[in-house]
């Protein structure tokens, strides 16, 4: 077979599957408002969810970063590329982090993707070391255990029981539960104390991807251990800096121990060239936001619109996921019919995702809905309005 036609075939294939994914193209900063693909929007589908990705004074810090240490880093940290910004941010996280995690320290890497690559890769680097993986865990921590030359076992969604049998089977020397805080596609918290309280009991490590709490969750933004008011030497943290934090790339936070062994074993921290270090710059501005009296009120604002959002709604057959955080999916079902809302709310100016597999399992397409501190009440009345309408209009 002719090479382009075998893959002309399967493009076709996902085409008849409604599974084709398209990229769109927006101008100007991250906001609530953007042109895309020349038509102004109304956004549910960032995770910005502080809002600070266009911060004025995020913005400015940016600039001044640039200014203090040019564009690009040049190198990888090992050789010359680990910059004052970097060393400066990964203190203040470790800074952060000292309340929940004894001896805190932290490594600041380019994307949350390579830190959850790194942190498996490095502690499931022996064959005698046992990966225990959430089932609705984040690809990128799928891959990082298939990665890894550790074993692997998946336990089902939120099933503590399950892992503690699967825990207690293992004659592995080295056990590593690998979690969601936040399920991504689903808005739910995982059981982290129970967890936590499994892990200790059993010596095994609790890495935790907190990509969607960091900056949200807890009194102080700084996450879920905060929410929960955990603090154990068995955590390995994973915060993204990406999404609530505005900017871009993301950090780990463990005993110093542990991040003296990704400094010198995880290859995808060693093996790349070190962030700009504007943006580390730029992250301390985001950092006094999250922790300061704006973050608070930040928070505060994005509750209430979860909180509106989920009292406006009057759907009868699709589905809002049970989730009180700035994720609001709403099951459809079909992808053709999760498509087909998706471009009915497009029509009416509205620019939310139609997530379909191998995202989420087969027939459960859904909208997905995330709000921000940048929205208004009125743009969630206008959202709640439009599905409650589309769903009586398809009736």
């Amino acid at each position: 077979m002719d090479l382009i036609a075998g893959i002309d075939k399967k493009l076709a294939q996902l085409s008849a599957q409604s599974l084709t994914r398209r990229r769109r193209v927006t101008d100007g900063a991250s906001s609530p408002r953007q042109v895309v693909d020349g038509r102004e929007l109304l956004a549910f589908c960032s995770n910005d969810y502080l809002g600070l990705a266009a911060h004025l004074a995020v913005v400015a810090a940016l600039r001044e970063g640039a200014g203090l240490y040019g564009a690009g880093s040049g190198a990888s940290h090992l050789v010359s590329g680990h910059s004052r910004a970097h060393a400066l941010l990964e203190e203040r996280f470790g800074e952060w982090m000292a309340p929940y995690i004894e001896q805190a320290r932290a490594l600041y890497l380019c994307t949350g993707y390579m830190a959850n690559l790194a942190v498996l890769t490095a502690l499931g680097a022996d064959a005698d070391a046992q990966i225990f993986s959430e089932a609705l865990n984040h690809a990128s921590l799928i891959d990082g255990a298939r990665l890894a030359k550790a074993g692997v076992s998946v336990y089902p969604h939120g099933d503590v029981a399950t892992l503690e049998q699967q825990l207690g089977a293992s004659t592995a020397a080295t056990k590593i539960v690998v979690t969601d805080s936040v399920f991504s596609m689903d808005g739910n918290l995982a059981p982290l104390p129970a967890l936590l309280a499994l892990c200790e009991r059993v010596g095994a490590w609790l890495v935790v991807d907190d990509a969607h709490g960091f900056g949200v969750l807890g009194q102080s933004g700084r996450g879920a251990l905060e929410h929960f008011a955990l603090r154990s030497p068995n955590l390995v943290y994973i915060g993204t800096l990406g999404k609530a934090a505005g900017v871009g790339g993301a950090f780990v936070a463990a005993h110093a121990s542990v991040i003296e062994l990704l400094v010198q074993r995880a290859r995808p921290y060693i093996y790349t060239t070190a962030a700009p270090p504007a943006l580390a710059h730029a992250l301390q501005a985001s950092l006094d936001i999250i922790g300061g009296t704006e973050g608070v009120q930040r928070r505060a604002h994005l509750a209430a619109l979860v909180d509106h959002l989920r009292d406006a709604l009057r759907l009868q057959r699709w589905q809002p996921a049970p989730s009180h955080t700035a994720i609001q999916p709403i099951l459809i079902g079909s992808n053709e019919d999760a498509l087909r809302v998706a471009a009915g709310l497009h029509e009416q100016g509205l620019w939310v995702p139609a997530i379909r597999p191998p995202t989420v399992a087969p027939g459960t397409a859904r909208l997905r809905v995330t709000l921000s501190a940048a929205h208004s009440h009125e743009d969630v009345a206008r959202l709640a309005h439009a599905l409650n309408e589309l769903e009586r209009a398809t009736a």
